[in-house]
């Protein structure tokens, strides 16, 4: 079979590949070929066959089948497999769910095991549900217990500790029940945004506590120890007070519990309690689920503007026997999970590519047209599904706990679930299509490379229309990239306007809809976010919680547009658009006396010392450069550095913003030093810097902590954008839930 041309994958695929996915030898130098990756995962995944009773001559097929699927991008497996099937780590996972059970033993088991599978590259959902609230007995000590909330911060340090060798960050969810005694200062446990920056939280609603809500009713908070009512509150208050915050910060987010728990697949298993990091894969403690995406956008026979059905059933009968492979290949992180997943066999098949679908059908998202097509493709994807997993089953056999499931006797099926709409984050980077089932996040937009150089990324759909229709020109490309959307420019037909619509450029309610309509047709959840203009009001919100529940969402997260603190412009860098407020900032003058280190470091222009002081309490302050024997502009660039660096010190600037600034900026000289490569002198002061201030962890103010910025991505500084129930920086393929 004839290689994958790397060349059709764009330049921000093959960098988020390079940077995320590719082999690495000891230097971290890239020793892999895209072709080489597709075809490592294609092998191993096709291995499992063999288990089976296949022959050789058939694994081969498979692995053919596999690597055409993949090299061409119509489907891509979760980011675990991608990195890790056909290498020694072996964990292709990425979504867990660990049990919280109300004994220290069991908390600091959950601790233990939550590090082991984010140095995995997983992520992991707990219910802190069961744990008995704040002030109560503690039977063995005669002491109180300190709550839910206050265990939440052991989890956060431990997944702050564990860096998973830069690929994939630690991710959790923490879920209380509303009726739990605590449920108030879960709530507001985000309030101050410098806490729990690891965790996603969702309340779990009950159908009683709604109901209560819309008869305006108290209902009772119940001890999870006891099992007796500890007090009531009105629920609308309760109700208002997840609003308010939701549409303060995007969280907590609300996770319809009961209504879980009806397409719960293995009821008698155990009830679930939890989901993975960003709601849309529901699991009982110790379960583990793959997951896989289909690219809608190449579903399409564009020239005839239908689906390609042939095309989309041949892929996703695919795409269910690699995702059931992937079950038997795995390298668990833990026995139980192992047992659990391989007893229940649950996989998520979603799509990524939904707008990019509707564009090319000429559909706008947000009408009553997207929504039919929704319930049909994802109706469509389902039953095949389920058709290929019944196949599949009768070739393996069902699933071991299917006489425990609600399908005994009704349909054999191997697999548990099988479809979940998962976000795509860096999968729709290297298919270079839209998330998930979110709508565009701009029509074009503005895109800082690593050596600051601004380049203007447009849509390529929207850019073939615009020149085949005549109104496209570089002016026009740049003044919507300021905009993001393009619903303002009357040179802009009518026609293309209403298909070519962004997040902001649809209503809340379009938002949930849309939700809605692939949720009848998932067995698990749907990931997705709603996104809310800064104007928007907590009465907004508030409808669209409504609104979910009335449809049959699941759960619900909600983004309102500059909602956080730190958060930076994503669209529109208009003057008129900044604070009016600025402050004047004096920087603190310099004592007579300094302490500090001088650290050596190896560039492309020469040797560089540098030189890190701070004050009598332990602040940093200054920082010096020399460049050995090398003069010139290298020396001269490095000493200009230090002055800046020096001057942000003195005007109590964060370190970690100093260093994120200056890290991974690349020259034409890069050099290897001490296992790593330094890219620049820029990059090697901001290395000296990182390590220097790992060993104070004091900052420049009287706590240090580090943050992801909502707005801003920590990796490169980017805009980042909230979608499919997560946070991702189309400019690198970071992503806050990998």
């Amino acid at each position: 079979m004839k290689m994958l041309n790397s060349f059709s994958l764009t330049p921000n695929a093959l960098k988020v590949l390079e940077k995320r996915y590719l082999k690495k030898d000891e230097e971290g130098k890239v020793v892999e070929t895209p072709e080489e990756l597709f075809r490592r995962v294609a092998k191993a995944i096709a291995s499992a066959d063999i288990h089976y009773g296949k022959s050789e001559r058939d694994v081969q097929n498979s692995e053919e089948e596999f690597y055409k699927m993949t090299g061409s991008l119509d489907f891509l497996p979760n980011s675990p497999t991608l990195m890790n099937a056909g290498r020694r780590l072996g964990q292709l996972s990425a979504c867990f769910v660990l049990p919280v059970e109300d004994s220290m033993e069991s908390i600091f088991d959950a601790v233990k095991n939550t590090a082991i599978i984010h140095k995995s590259g997983g992520g992991t959902g707990f219910s802190f549900s069961r744990l008995r609230p704040n002030g109560d007995i503690v039977g063995s000590t005669k002491g109180v217990s300190s709550g839910p909330v206050s265990f939440m911060t052991v989890f956060d340090t431990a997944t702050e500790a564990v860096k998973q060798g830069g690929t994939r960050r630690g991710a959790n969810i923490g879920i209380l029940r509303v009726d739990h005694p605590d449920i108030l200062s879960f709530i507001t446990c985000k309030d101050d945004n410098k806490k729990f920056n690891n965790f996603n939280i969702s309340v779990a609603i009950t159908d009683e506590f709604m109901r209560a809500v819309e008869e305006d009713k108290h209902y009772d908070l119940i001890n999870p120890r006891t099992g007796k009512v500890a007090n009531s509150l009105r629920a609308r208050d309760v109700f208002h007070l997840i609003v308010e915050h939701a549409w303060k910060n995007g969280e907590p987010g609300i996770v319809f519990i009961e209504r879980v728990n009806e397409s719960n697949p293995t009821p008698r298993i155990g009830r679930i309690e939890s989901t993975n990091p960003c709601g849309e894969q529901p699991l009982l403690p110790y379960e583990s689920c793959n997951l896989g995406s289909i690219n809608l956008a190449r579903m399409v026979k564009a020239e005839l503007r239908e689906v390609d059905w042939n095309k989309l059933k041949d892929i996703t009968w695919k795409a269910v026997r690699f995702l059931d492979n992937v079950i038997d290949i795995n390298k668990y992180p833990i026995q139980k999970i192992e047992e659990m997943t391989k007893a229940n066999r649950k996989i998520g098949l979603g799509v990524m590519g939904w707008a990019d679908m509707l564009i090319q059908l000429g559909i706008p998202y947000n009408s009553e047209s997207a929504v039919k097509r929704a319930e049909e493709v994802m109706g469509f994807i389902q039953q095949e599904g389920k058709n290929a997993s019944i196949a599949i089953a009768q070739e393996r056999g069902v699933f071991p706990n299917y006489e425990e499931s609600i399908y005994d006797g009704k349909i054999k099926l191997r697999n548990a679930t099988i479809t979940t709409i998962a976000p795509t984050g860096t999968l729709s980077i290297i298919a270079s299509c839209s998330s998930g089932i979110e709508p565009l996040f701009a029509v074009s937009y503005v895109k800082t490379v690593m050596e600051g150089t601004k380049l203007i990324e447009v849509n390529p759909f929207f850019e073939k229309l615009a020149k085949d229709r005549g109104f496209w020109s570089r002016e026009l490309m740049e003044k919507i990239a300021d905009k993001g959307s393009i619903q303002d420019f009357d040179e802009i037909p009518a026609d293309v306007k209403s298909v070519f619509v962004t997040a902001h450029d649809i209503t809340p309610m379009e938002h949930i809809t849309i939700q809605a309509a692939f949720q009848k047709f998932v067995d698990n959840a749907v990931s997705k976010t709603v996104n809310f203009p800064h104007n928007a009001t907590p009465k907004d919100v508030e409808e669209v919680y409504l609104l979910a529940y009335k449809l049959g969402c699941k759960g619900v997260t909600v983004y309102r547009d500059g909602s956080r603190d730190e958060q930076v412009l994503t669209k529109g860098t208009k003057a008129e658009q900044l604070t009016e407020s600025r402050q004047k900032i004096v920087p603190r003058k310099r004592p007579n006396m300094m302490k500090g280190a001088t650290r050596f470091m190896k560039t492309g222009c020469g040797n560089l010392y540098v030189t890190i002081n701070e004050d009598e309490e332990g602040h940093l302050f200054e920082l010096f450069t020399s460049m050995g024997k090398a003069g010139g502009c290298a020396a001269s660039q490095s000493e200009a550095i230090g002055r800046l660096v020096s001057l942000a010190f003195r005007s109590n600037i964060e370190p970690e913003e100093v260093i994120k600034q200056l890290k991974g900026i690349s020259c034409h000289s890069p050099a290897w030093y001490d296992g790593g490569r330094i890219l620049s002198c820029s990059d090697a002061i901001a290395r000296s810097l990182e390590r220097y201030h790992e060993k104070g962890r004091k900052g420049n103010g009287d706590e240090h902590k580090v943050i992801m910025l909502m707005g801003a991505c920590p990796e490169c500084g980017g805009a980042i954008e909230h979608e499919g129930g997560c946070a991702v920086c189309h400019n690198c393929g970071f992503t806050k839930c990998g």
